[in-house]
């Protein structure tokens, strides 16, 4: 109807769908129609079009034959009943994850990619879950609320490296329950969220609600809970992007046994969550503690998502920060155990001006560099939030299909009459042999396999005869949905003009 190009219309989709979700909302819809009517007037359909001060005086396009169409609808409009007054429909896929909702979803009601997501995960890949107790071994169920929510910003390190300090820069104001200070301040891991207005939410409360996606916290029980908070504030940035701030990792076998819960666990469960992972050091405390080892390991197989930043970089020369750099990389390459350098962020994330006497305009202007890399990085998040899900699903499609390989292979070893307590305990003793095992006979990659002594953890208190055997149709419906369901979801909601 625009009389525009296909490649005009093409650019004018990417913008419009800028986070690649496959459809327009309301308020992409309104900045399609604006780059429509500003391609009619001659420009040429760009980003920065967005910024400028030329949308507020903007006409709306000329679409051909509209107005014929309007005219239609509403000449059928009044031949219905004027007194029907029809109720909202709500989501359709609100009810797809409750008790009583049927496992087949139609394919019709998938208006988007992470629709489709949600059709795949119930009527494909929780079945399987569910038959194996990934739940219990790997990570709990997911619910609608964890398809639905934004994109989340984890931030780990120890003891007043700048985490909340880094927050309230980003958000350039205080969020409710910061607080500040040279000491172990924040005791607690804060999720700083969006919401009408400012308010702390319990961790109790925020873990039983349907909207949120922290209902798998529940698993950590309630010494963690107690420990745990929603900060909620009216705020742009917050709209797009979740931040999760962190207790300040400390130093010491003694200090570590005394926390109430499994911090460790607690932070891979939000590494999983999460869609960057950033690891604050300070210049002046550039030791990794035993815990901090331990956390920088659990977060295994997120390497794409972790970054890491040098804070507070002002407070030492040139000549001190080029040695820091080169000791702090030399300590993340043998906690990592990986062959490739991470990005590392040299720079000082408050709002106080940069300390010009100890670097000088040089270091200035790196830092200045640095901080516009890192918060290009912050803003490509919401973008790529679709990928990342997409991403996130099959990763743990894998999962759950050699957890089940894993769980079938021990229940084939266990004996049908006598000894099967011993069996079990040889089993268990020897889960890294059974891993090999499982890993020759249906060829899966060893990198992909769970960490052997969490897995023993909690196999011990299951009874391995009675895990279900093998289910052929389930792992092929997962097979079938990674091979050919989510490619085709993806062709389905791609750009249409591309």
């Amino acid at each position: 109807m625009s009389h525009l190009s296909r490649q005009e219309l093409k650019q004018v989709w990417a913008i419009a769908d800028s986070k690649r979700e496959g459809y327009l909302g309301f308020k992409e819809f309104v900045i399609s129609m604006q780059l429509v009517s500003l391609g009619q007037s001659g420009h040429s359909i760009t980003h920065d079009l967005l910024t400028t001060d030329i949308l507020q005086n903007i006409k709306p396009p000329q679409m051909e034959g509209l107005d014929a169409l309007v005219a239609k609808k509403k000449r059928k409009q009044k031949d219905k009943d004027v007194n029907a007054s029809p109720s909202p429909l709500p989501s359709p896929s609100s009810n797809w994850f409750s008790a009583k909702s049927t496992k087949k979803v139609p394919a019709s009601s998938v208006t988007s990619i992470i629709d489709g997501l949600k059709r795949l995960y119930i009527q494909k890949l929780k079945p399987l879950e569910v038959a194996y107790r990934y739940n219990d071994f790997v990570s709990p169920l997911l619910n609608n609320s964890d398809f639905d929510a934004k994109p989340m910003v984890m931030l780990l390190g120890q003891y007043s490296t700048g985490k909340t300090t880094f927050i309230k820069h980003m958000l350039q104001s205080s969020y409710p329950g910061a607080h500040i200070g040279p000491e172990p301040t924040t005791d607690r891991f804060v999720v700083v969220m969006s919401g009408p207005d400012e308010r702390s939410i319990p961790g109790n409360t925020v873990a039983v609600q349907a909207d949120m996606p922290f209902g798998g916290l529940t698993t950590f029980g309630t010494a963690f809970l107690s420990k745990f908070e929603c900060s909620q504030m009216p705020h742009p940035l917050l709209e797009h992007i979740t931040f999760v701030d962190s207790p300040g990792v400390l130093s010491g076998e003694k200090q570590r046994s005394q926390r109430s819960y499994d911090f460790t666990g607690v932070t891979s469960w939000f590494a999983a969550k999460s869609d960057l992972i950033l690891l604050l050091f300070d210049p002046h405390k550039l030791d990794i503690s035993d815990e901090f080892k331990r956390v920088i390991s659990s977060l295994r197989g997120h390497d794409d998502k972790i970054r890491v930043v040098l804070n507070k970089s002002d407070q030492v020369d040139t000549q001190q920060l080029m040695r820091i750099y080169g000791a702090l990389m030399w300590s993340l390459g043998k906690v990592l155990n990986i062959p490739e350098v991470m990005r590392v962020y040299i720079g000082s994330f408050n709002d106080k001006p940069v300390n010009d006497r100890a670097n000088g305009l040089l270091g200035n202007e790196l830092f200045e560099r640095e901080q516009d890399d890192l918060l290009s990085d912050l803003k490509d998040i919401p973008k790529k939030a679709c990928d990342r899900k997409i991403n996130e699903f099959v990763k743990r499609a894998r999962a759950a299909k050699i957890h089940a390989y894993i769980i079938s292979h021990l229940k084939k070893q266990m004996p049908t009459m006598m000894g099967k307590a011993k069996a079990q305990q040889k089993l268990i003793d020897n889960l890294e042999g059974e891993f090999a095992k499982v890993q020759r006979e249906y060829h899966l990659p060893p990198g992909d396999f769970p960490n052997v002594d969490h897995f023993k953890e909690v196999l011990s208190g299951y009874n391995i005869d009675k895990f279900e055997k093998l289910k052929p149709k389930a792992i092929q419906a997962v097979d079938d949905m990674l091979a050919h369901d989510i490619p085709n979801l993806l062709k389905s909601f791609r750009n249409p003009y591309g």
